[in-house]
């Protein structure tokens, strides 16, 4: 009942990124060198290519060439790359690719470009194919002969990994693989993260498909270069406001050779440089670059605990009074779905309160009258556990008065001839006087009033305990 999705992150409380030069955002410009890589049977493949291209309806073709589809994969290379080319160097802006080993292999002049230009190249894969269906073994295999394709192409190993197409396997292969400073094939998140993967942190620069030019060839995408600069331009604006106000973020812009290195579709990509050229207090850099700024600026530290990766036992000894006497609470919590989103106090106490609002009304009148009364006799002879003796003490609870200690006696024993069990609250939410008056004031309700009102101060009391234990 493990829960591997992280759907929290950083939640309401990002890091602050402190980009370079105090930057507002960090742009990313990457190009996908995908042309010669693609789906083709003069490949190995069973079928041609059909994606991300200007062939409406367009299908693989099982067993034949697809004279249409090569064509334009052959602009990207031929025309589209080159327009690209002179607009990111003339303007001297720093680009990573992701480069298709046998792509790159078979486009010798545009790899020359690239590294005069002090472009970053990462690996995008050994081809551009879908590896949805692929088992694990083929596509460990295909990941290692890249890097070593990559290398010998390039020069140098690649230290950043997007595939793409991906499958399920694909994060934990190239995290597995241990030569990427980081790995893209995330799409959630503005910012860099870690993700572990067998007890490793991998470092993860996520991608971004809503500011990429594939949408030019998606329904309900881009229909010319003024909607994509529009977009571009509302994306840019919206986060450099954020890191005005102190929470920079990441805009990372995804770019093929075939797509908008097509003319109408530059001139938008050229509007947007423009604009952002414009702007003080941004920092365009290669992801590398990124990431290792994150590296030096925010290294991985492991939380001391994580309470979905402990077991049983350890669970149930560390959060098993958590509500008053009742282990069974943790035992039932730990044995639910848990995940990322419960290793917070906010994730736990929910399940946990889950586990409770959830069980019998006698098990929650268990709950309740497992509870000490306040400042009684428990207390006089020093029997509570740890957690209520502290908690009654952070209110003065232990120092009362003669005639403190008569009337609570007093109230207590009324309250419990009434309710059929003992008055409780957060105490560490109240003084002394406040606890008073909610005692006397709560003695007029009714049973189920009371009893709502009670297991509500349980979870209260919980949520406490949890924060002291996760700070």
């Amino acid at each position: 009942m493990r829960y591997p999705r992280n759907l929290l992150g950083y939640g309401p409380n990002p890091p602050d990124a402190q980009w370079p030069g105090g930057a507002n955002i960090a742009v990313q410009f990457v190009l996908n060198y995908e042309e010669g890589g693609e789906n083709n049977i003069l490949h190995g493949d069973a079928a041609s290519e059909a994606f991300l291209v200007d062939v409406i309806g367009a299908a693989p073709w099982p067993g034949k060439r697809h004279w249409n589809v090569e064509s334009m994969y052959e602009y990207g290379a031929r025309a589209g790359f080159w327009r690209l080319h002179r607009l990111f160097t003339q303007n001297q802006l720093p680009v990573t690719v992701y480069g298709v080993a046998t792509a790159l292999q078979r486009s010798p002049e545009q790899v020359k470009a690239m590294l005069d230009a002090d472009w970053e190249i990462a690996s995008h894969g050994l081809k551009w194919i879908d590896y949805r269906d692929h088992d694990i073994e083929h596509e460990r295999e295909d990941l290692h002969t890249a890097v070593k394709l990559h290398t010998e192409v390039v020069g140098t190993r690649p230290t950043g990994w997007y595939c793409g197409r991906t499958s399920i396997n694909t994060v934990d292969l190239a995290s597995e693989e241990g030569g990427f400073t980081y790995v893209s094939d995330t799409y959630d998140d503005d910012l860099p993260y870690y993700r572990e993967h067998m007890g490793s942190p991998q470092l993860i620069i996520p991608y971004s498909l809503a500011t990429n030019d594939m949408r030019f060839t998606t329904a309900s995408g881009f229909a010319n270069g003024e909607e994509y600069f529009q977009m571009l331009k509302d994306s840019f604006d919206v986060l450099y406001a954020e890191g005005e106000a102190g929470s920079p973020k990441m805009m990372s812009l995804g770019l093929h050779c075939r797509l908008v290195g097509m003319p109408g579709r530059f001139a938008g990509l050229q509007r947007f440089v423009d604009y952002v050229m414009s702007k003080e207090k941004v920092w365009i850099a290669k992801r590398i670059d990124i990431a290792e700024h994150w590296l030096r600026t925010h290294p991985y530290e492991k939380p001391a605990l994580v309470p979905s990766e402990l077991a049983l036992d350890d669970f149930t000894q560390l959060f098993g009074n958590v509500f008053e006497h009742s282990e069974w609470v943790a035992e039932r919590a730990h044995k639910r779905e848990m995940g990322p989103v419960h290793d917070t106090p906010v994730g736990l106490h929910a399940l946990m309160c889950q586990v409770f609002r959830a069980a019998s009304e006698d098990d929650r009148l268990g709950v309740l009258q497992a509870h000490p009364d306040l400042a009684g006799k428990l207390a006089a002879a020093k029997r509570l556990t740890s957690e209520s003796e502290s908690e009654q003490a952070s209110a003065g609870l232990d120092a009362l008065t003669d005639a403190e200690r008569e009337k609570f006696g007093a109230m207590n024993q009324a309250y419990v001839d009434k309710f059929g069990f003992p008055f409780i609250i957060a105490v560490r939410d109240n003084t002394k006087a406040q606890i008073m008056a909610a005692f006397e004031k709560r003695l007029s309700n009714d049973r189920a009033t009371e009893f709502a009102t009670a297991c509500k101060q349980v979870e209260r009391i919980a949520e406490l305990r949890i924060g002291q234990i996760l700070a």
